[in-house]
């Protein structure tokens, strides 16, 4: 049997851990940032396709380049976030699958001409990896805040204009000022939200 994490890792991850709208302004090493893609990279994904594709913009210049991109809402606390994760989903995923899925050989073939069956499995398993980053991220101390707010469009034409890669979401990273964090919003009861059947 497999051991779990304590009251205090989980607390780290979930029960106490916040999303920031307001940031430190130390400085988050490209260093920790590999440590974070090396642990979130082993959650599964269907097929182990792997298709998110992460953009880091820490530097003013690239904040500039993404800030016309955001809603008025997240504009602010983006550029003042020591990082800005931009989660992208590669829609031609498959094309890895001969090393990514390499006991199944034909797996690459499962999405020739199929471009309901690519966008639907870049969606759900890039969206799975953003998640990951986010627990990864949490677990090695550092805050986030995922967002939705911007214009999809002209993320891809600043960072992805080849189109390959097209963007999912965005989540800032950091340390987030506790002070200014707020208070926690209620979520459903399991009786409410699940099934045992």
């Amino acid at each position: 049997m497999r051991g779990s994490l304590n009251a205090t890792g989980l607390d780290l991850i979930f029960n106490t851990a916040r999303t920031q709208n307001s940031w430190k302004p130390e400085k988050i090493a490209e260093e920790l940032l590999r440590k974070v893609y090396d642990l979130a990279k082993m959650g599964p994904t269907s097929a182990n396709c792997s298709p998110a594709r992460f953009i880091f913009v820490v530097s003013l210049e690239g904040k500039e380049k993404l800030k016309p991109a955001l809603s008025k809402g997240n504009a602010d606390k983006t550029m003042a976030a020591p990082v800005t994760a931009i989660i992208g989903q590669d829609m031609r995923f498959y094309e890895h699958l001969p090393e990514l899925f390499p006991h199944d050989q034909s797996a690459r073939k499962w999405f020739d001409g199929n471009a309901a069956l690519i966008q639907e499995t870049a969606f759900r398993n890039s969206s799975l990896q953003g998640a990951y980053l986010m627990m990864a991220a949490r677990a090695m101390g550092l805050d986030c805040a995922p967002m939705s707010g911007f214009d999809q469009e002209k993320v891809n034409q600043a960072f992805w204009p080849a189109g390959r890669v097209k963007v999912n979401f965005l989540c800032n990273i950091g340390y987030g000022d506790d002070a200014k964090v707020f208070a926690r919003s209620p979520r459903l009861a399991f009786e409410r939200a699940c099934q045992v059947v």
